[in-house]
């Protein structure tokens, strides 16, 4: 399975472009490794936008959804950093999804990531094998893998960090990791947006991200600052 672990918190926003600077720098040396410290979690990866919105997306690994409710977790959401505190207050059309990843399959990971942002509607059971056919990266060049998330209504939205945070409504998302934009749109175009968007499911959303970088715990461990 290429993605580590098999829950996944997503989180994506909008930030000034005034703001930017310390946004990033808050991220680059302070949330991400504070957050990959924490017991359970798994990894941590930064994308931007080449075409979508919001500008910026998350995606954070962790052993299992459950790490995603554990006390170390709230903890950490009950005690915010003044610099965290700082920065997402300028956070706008924010998302935050907890999640499940039910479909995985491919090796490793790509330096482009398109994210199909799906609405549940009737079957669930169905619209999940459906997917799980499609999720197939061995018939598309450039394609490293494909996943499914399923997002946790209870779990996703808002916190006391992000009160004013999206949870989706329990929508589910679907990754695709691939070696450049144009693999990556063309796997869109033939198995999930427009004419070939899945059926029993509303399409929200979709959009090309690149990454930034990336963050494991084995790059932190034994070497952390942070408390938690």
């Amino acid at each position: 399975m290429p993605l580590a672990g098999k829950g996944m918190l997503l989180t994506s926003m909008d930030i000034d472009p005034a703001d930017e600077t310390d946004f990033n720098r808050w991220y680059d040396r302070e949330h991400l490794e504070e957050r990959v410290a924490i017991d359970g979690f798994i990894e941590a990866r930064r994308y931007v936008a080449h075409s979508g919105s919001p500008k910026f997306l998350f995606l954070y690994s962790t052993k299992t959804i459950d790490v995603l409710d554990s006390p170390a977790y709230r903890a950490r959401l009950a005690n915010p950093t003044p610099w965290s505190v700082k920065t997402m207050a300028g956070f706008k059309n924010m998302i935050r999804a907890v999640a499940r990843i039910t479909v995985s399959k491919g090796t490793g990971r790509g330096a482009v990531l398109g994210i199909a942002r799906l609405r549940p509607e009737g079957n669930t059971d169905a619209l999940r094998k459906q997917l799980a056919t499609r999720l197939d990266p061995k018939e598309f060049d450039g394609i490293i893998s494909m996943h499914l998330l399923e997002s946790d209504a209870k779990l996703s939205g808002p916190t006391k960090e992000l009160p004013a945070a999206g949870g989706g409504a329990s929508d589910w998302f679907v990754l695709i990791d691939g070696t450049s934009v144009s693999a990556v749109s063309s796997v869109f175009a033939a198995r999930f947006t427009g004419n070939a968007a899945p059926e029993a499911a509303m399409q929200i959303s979709s959009g090309i991200y690149e990454l930034m970088w990336d963050l494991a715990k084995s790059d932190i461990a034994g070497d952390s600052k942070l408390t938690h």
